[in-house]
């Protein structure tokens, strides 16, 4: 059975009157990117490494191996439920795993190579997993918090070659077992990945998502790639930890039969990306803004690349006009299209110049198969265009919207509003409205999270780190504007009595947070400070921080 979501239905106004949600019966994501192709020898996955090896993966190659290791993840108890976590960047062993967790009825949970003790222990002992899938880069990390996690069972190594005695290669896991493997049970409403995000206060929340979850990307994929997903090759830099590499690319171009390039290029290169779009003949990236600014200094690439690049969306992050400029004249006319969403509800509002002409700075239009609005966030009522307030989205019958934080019903239950018309609406969080002609403006978010090279990190767990260090008494943390990165982490920081602020403490904070947390939330400017302004009951007033930083 050939099934793929194409929303054509000649107009833009024609797609979002015609298009419904449907599944077919028994749905499960890896049948649905792997199985269901006519084609199953054609490439799916095109690798390469720093060495300059090179690897492909077609369809049935990527369904045996998961095959293997969905046998082998049964061998050791886990079934229908249980989480894995995997720990791995642009290689083969992360798609894979996630896909024989989804033929097992398991939940898979990505988790960045960045991240330090602190972040790595609280995901894997909140979430319960069993398993974790690591890579060799992070395996000092993951022995450092697996005695604080007790339902972990499990440690397997990839591109380990002598691991300790208690951790298992994931090639000797895999090897050796049978390649083929009946997919249990599910449907489109059956858990399938819990995705964790940063709040502005609290620890950060684990988004539980369905089966429905990456299929529901791809009518927006089908827009931002201006419906000519089909012979295609795409690839992101992006880390595959982020909801915006695997649910903007990687498994939306997997529903519609077509090749991913994978590379674990670690520290973004302009160059280097550039040469991996020439080599591979990329048409169409995911670029978030970060690396987009990256490259544009970059002299002449037409003349030095010969490239296939035919479209770039980019999220995360607003879009200056810059970047649009670059691409016009620099690329040759190459369309750059932002995309909108959040880890809750992605994606939601982006661009399709094929269906209605792009305005500048303007985030796009709703995403076909998406009911979004701009709402009241007390009452739910839907505002008049021009008028500011909540982005939202409905949640009914609607695949991309998460079913829960995990373990956190109160959370929940506040992300959401029932409107006077009875629509339940998600709340994103995001301020913006929209304009007569039915195109989305973003304001601000109405929390604090800081946005930092398309990382959302909440200050609130950056702070707490910050104080583990025994010579800091107070800490606020906001984000402010940086040319490249779109906002870098400004800590502002109140020693203990009779330490003085200076060079030798700013290196041991950045340091401690660098390694208790990830590589991307330390703090890059660092202001002492004799007192921090705080509310009645003691709570750091951000607000006033980012006006004294004005």
């Amino acid at each position: 059975m050939t099934w793929y979501i194409t929303p054509d239905h000649g107009t833009y106004e024609g797609a979002r009157e015609a298009f419904e949600w449907g599944f077919p019966e028994g749905y499960n994501l890896a049948w649905d990117f792997l199985r269901k192709h006519d084609d199953l020898d054609r490439p799916a996955l095109k690798q390469g490494y720093p060495d300059g090896r090179r690897e492909t993966y077609s369809f049935r190659d990527l369904d045996e191996l998961s095959n293997q290791v969905a046998n082998a993840l049964a061998a050791r108890g886990v079934g229908r439920g249980d989480r894995v976590a995997i720990v791995v960047p642009q290689k083969p062993a992360n798609p894979v795993t996630h896909l024989a967790c989804w033929k097992l009825g398991a939940i898979s949970l990505p988790l960045s190579v960045l991240f330090g003790d602190d972040a790595l222990r609280y995901r894997l002992r909140d979430s319960g997993a069993r398993v974790v899938v690591a890579d060799e880069a992070v395996l000092d990390t993951v022995a450092a918090v697996r005695g604080d996690c007790p339902d972990l069972e499990h440690v397997v190594a990839v591109d380990a070659e002598e691991p300790a005695d208690d951790v298992e290669r994931f090639e000797a896991v895999r090897a050796g077992r049978d390649t083929a493997f009946d997919i249990v049970d599910t449907d489109e409403e059956t858990p399938a990945v819990i995705i964790y995000t940063s709040g502005s206060t609290g620890p950060p929340k684990g988004v539980l998502h369905t089966h429905g979850l990456w299929p529901g990307h791809c009518p927006a994929f089908y827009m931002y790639f201006e419906r000519d997903v089909f012979d295609a090759t795409y690839w992101t830099p992006a880390d595959w930890a982020w909801i915006g590499a695997l649910g903007d690319v990687v498994f939306p171009a997997w529903h519609y039969g077509q090749p991913v390039v994978s590379y674990p290029m670690g520290s973004f290169d302009p160059e280097t990306a550039f040469e991996l779009a020439e080599e591979f003949g990329v048409t169409d990236a995911f670029l978030p803004p970060t690396a987009i600014r990256m490259m544009i200094p970059v002299e002449d690439p037409l003349d030095r690349y010969d490239l296939a690049l035919e479209t770039v969306c980019s999220g995360g992050e607003p879009l200056t006009p810059e970047i649009l400029d670059w691409a016009d004249e620099t690329l040759d006319g190459v369309a750059v299209n932002e995309l909108y969403g959040q880890t809750e509800a992605n994606l939601l509002v982006t661009n399709c110049r094929d269906w209605f002409p792009a305005q500048a700075s303007s985030m796009g239009k709703p995403v076909v198969g998406h009911d979004v609005a701009i709402v009241d966030q007390e009452t739910g009522a839907e505002l008049d265009d021009g008028e500011v307030g909540t982005i939202a989205v409905a949640r009914e019958n609607d695949p991309v919207v998460f079913e829960e934080y995990w373990n956190e019903p109160e959370r929940t239950a506040a992300a959401s509003v029932d409107g006077p018309d009875g629509t339940t609406w998600h709340l994103t969080g995001d301020l913006g409205y929209r304009d007569d002609d039915g195109y989305f403006w973003f304001k601000t978010r109405d929390d604090d999270v800081i946005i930092t090279s398309g990382y959302r990190v909440g200050p609130g767990e950056v702070e707490r780190a910050i104080l583990e260090h025994p010579d800091v008494a107070q800490a606020g943390v906001v984000g402010v504007p940086h040319e490249t990165r779109g906002e870098v982490i400004k800590a502002f920081v109140e020693p203990v009595a009779g330490r003085v602020g200076d060079e030798t403490l700013k290196q041991e904070i950045q340091a401690l947070v660098r390694n208790d947390l990830a590589k991307y939330e330390y703090p890059r400017e660092i202001e002492f400070a004799d007192e921090l302004p705080t509310t009645t009951t003691g709570k750091i007033q951000r607000r006033k921080l980012r006006e004294r930083d004005d």
